[in-house]
C-alpha cells in the first residue's frame, strides 16, 4: 500500500478540480492576555494582528491548490472588505477564482476566532463570533456565472461540492452538474459532495465525507465506542444516498470506509490524537480524496492519502492545508 499511495501522490498536480460551494472567510484576530478587567470577571486581550484564510468550499480549493491541482472555484462572496480579503487571498494561494460572484449588499460569511496566549505561550482560541452572511438565491448567483460553470465543467476530471448550508448548492444544482458531465464525455468524472447539515438531499454521487457526528444527525442515532453501530450506519448512509462510497470521519477514531459489496475498512489516526485544531480538517479530507480519485487511484488509496492529509492538519493552528510533499515524508516515514 505505501508503494502505490506514493505512486498516487504523483498525479495529482495538474488535475483540474471545480469546486463549487458556500465561501465563508475564516478570521483569526490575535492577541496577549495583558490583564483581568475591572469591570468584569473577563481576560483584557491587547491586540496583535488578523489573519483572514477562505472557509468553506474556500477552503476545499485552497487544499486542492496545495496539492497541486489546478482549483477553479464557483460560490459567492459579499462587496464588503472580507469578500475583498477572500478574493485576494485565494487568488495568491493560485485558485482560480473568476467563478466566485461578488454580490451587491450581500455581507460575507464571516467566523471570527479570537486567540489569546503569553509572549512565550501557545494562543488558544477563546471566542467565536460568527456573523451569518444574507443568503442569496442560487438562482442569482448561477445566473452570474453564466455559462462559466459549464465551460469549467468540459475540461474538469473531478467535481468537489461544499454545501455548508448556505443556500446556493441545491439538488438541482447537482443534477445540472452530472447531466453536463455525461453529455460530454462516456468516462466518469467523481463527482464528491460535502454536506454540513443535509447529506440525504444529494444521491448517487461519488463519495460523501462526512463525519461521524454529522451521521449521527442524520440518522439520529449515537456511535462512539460501538463498532456495531458505526457499521449500521455506515451501511445505512450509503444505502439512503445511493452513493459509490461513504468515508466517515471520527477525528481521533481515524475513518471508516464503506462501499457497496465491500468489507468495511477501518483506517486508525495518522499521528498523534493530541489534536491541536480541527478548523478546516473536513475540507481537507474531501479535497484530497478528490484529487485521488481524478488521478485514477481506487477509493481506498485515495482514503489512505485522506487519513495522512487529515492527521497532518489537525496538528496546524487555524485553517490549513496540506502539501504532497508533506504527505510524502508521512507515508515515507509510516511504520
Amino acid at each position: 500500500m505505501r508503494a502505490r499511495l506514493l505512486d498516487a501522490l504523483d498525479g495529482l498536480a495538474g488535475r483540474r478540480t471545480v469546486v463549487i460551494g458556500d465561501i465563508a472567510a475564516d478570521e483569526f484576530l490575535y492577541g496577549r492576555v495583558a490583564r483581568v478587567s475591572r469591570e468584569a470577571p473577563v481576560l483584557i486581550l491587547e491586540y496583535d494582528t488578523t489573519h483572514t484564510v477562505p472557509g468553506g468550499a474556500g477552503n476545499a480549493a485552497n487544499n486542492v491548490a496545495a496539492l497541486g491541482g489546478r482549483a477553479m472555484l464557483f460560490g459567492c462572496v459579499g462587496r464588503d472588505q472580507q469578500g475583498v480579503r477572500l478574493i485576494e487571498a485565494l487568488e495568491s494561494a493560485g485558485v482560480d477564482a473568476r467563478g466566485v460572484v461578488r454580490v451587491r449588499d450581500h455581507s460575507t460569511t464571516t467566523k471570527t476566532r479570537v486567540l489569546a496566549g503569553g509572549i512565550h505561550s501557545a494562543k488558544q482560541q477563546v471566542v467565536r463570533i460568527d456573523r451569518q452572511g444574507d443568503v442569496v438565491p442560487g438562482r442569482i448567483v448561477q445566473a452570474a456565472w453564466g455559462q462559466r460553470l459549464d465551460v469549467a465543467l468540459r475540461s474538469c476530471d473531478a467535481v468537489l461540492i461544499s454545501d455548508y448550508g448556505g443556500g446556493l448548492v441545491t439538488p438541482a444544482l447537482v443534477r445540472h452538474v452530472k447531466a453536463r458531465l455525461r453529455a460530454r464525455k462516456p468516462q466518469a468524472v467523481p463527482v464528491l459532495v460535502d454536506s454540513r447539515y443535509d447529506l440525504a438531499r444529494y444521491q448517487g454521487l461519488t463519495a460523501s465525507t462526512p463525519n461521524e457526528s454529522e451521521v449521527e444527525a442524520m440518522l439520529g442515532v449515537h456511535i462512539g465506542q460501538d463498532r456495531k453501530a458505526l457499521e449500521r450506519a455506515g451501511r445505512t448512509v450509503l444505502e439512503r444516498t445511493g452513493m459509490a462510497a461513504v468515508i466517515v470521519t471520527r477525528g481521533s477514531h481515524g475513518m471508516a470506509l464503506f462501499q457497496l459489496d465491500r468489507p468495511t475498512v477501518h483506517l486508525p489516526i495518522f499521528g498523534s490524537d493530541e489534536i491541536a485544531d480541527v478548523t478546516g480538517a473536513g475540507d481537507t479530507v474531501i479535497a484530497t480524496v478528490t484529487q485521488a480519485l481524478a488521478s485514477g487511484a481506487t477509493t481506498e488509496e485515495a482514503a489512505h492519502l485522506a487519513n495522512y492529509a487529515g492527521g497532518l492538519v489537525v496538528m496546524k493552528r487555524g485553517t490549513a492545508t496540506v502539501s504532497c510533499d508533506e504527505l510524502r515524508v508521512a507515508i515515507e516515514g509510516d511504520r
